[in-house]
């Protein structure tokens, strides 16, 4: 059995997952994305990567301002799905989307948590000098990165790599990672382990500084 599957991401880092679901003819009920913003020197609104992606892949597509509106919870309810897959959406999820899917909702984050939660994990972790990152998938609850982990994969990093570069290898490492660990749910061979607390480190958002 092949489950329904909501996916949700945005960035370039999100589109290796998608495809690989593709690719592995998972059943996409639907993609939802961030809407279309001004990018660019001229400011002009542009799709999401996943966008682009999805409708060339002829996915339907959701871009909800919120996803905590009543409007998209209603779709929500409709499209019914068996799991939520989400992959750097941008939008934080409320108790419904995460608690609701019978198989619940995979969170592909790329650290070995509970290392470096947070938005912008690759990023801090090239900051502080780190030699080793890398891919947990994770059984997603509402708080920050905090819930069971599936698996876990480490991955060296290169002394003079760019989050750029690391992000496109994590990115490919995460999306393998997301079809095992679906395939460990679906057959209920899954041992999600919690996380320990107390060796929490955090990521938060770049600023322009």
């Amino acid at each position: 059995m092949k489950p329904t599957i909501l996916f949700m991401g945005s960035p370039e880092f999100a589109v290796p997952s998608l495809e690989r679901l593709v690719e592995n003819d998972f059943h996409i009920t639907g993609v939802v994305t961030q809407p279309e913003r001004p990018r660019g020197r001229g400011r002009k609104p542009s799709p999401t990567p996943v966008k682009v992606y999805a409708l060339d892949a002829g996915l339907p597509i959701y871009e909800p301002e919120r996803v905590r509106d009543g409007s998209f919870l209603e779709l929500f309810r409709r499209l019914a799905p068996d799991m939520v897959v989400l992959v750097a959406f941008g939008q934080i999820l409320p108790k419904e989307i995460i608690s609701g899917p019978p198989m619940g909702c995979i969170n592909v984050h790329p650290s070995l948590l509970p290392l470096y939660r947070g938005a912008a994990p690759i990023s801090r972790a090239i900051m502080a000098g780190e030699t080793v990152t890398g891919v947990s998938i994770m059984m997603m609850d509402e708080g920050v990165d905090s819930g069971d982990v599936l698996m876990q994969r480490q991955v060296a990093i290169e002394p003079d790599e760019t989050c750029g570069e690391l992000s496109l290898r994590l990115a490919l490492t995460g999306a393998d990672m997301l079809v095992e660990a679906i395939r460990s749910v679906v057959e209920g061979t899954a041992r999600p382990a919690p996380q320990d607390h107390s060796r929490a480190t955090h990521a938060p958002r770049l600023t322009p500084d």
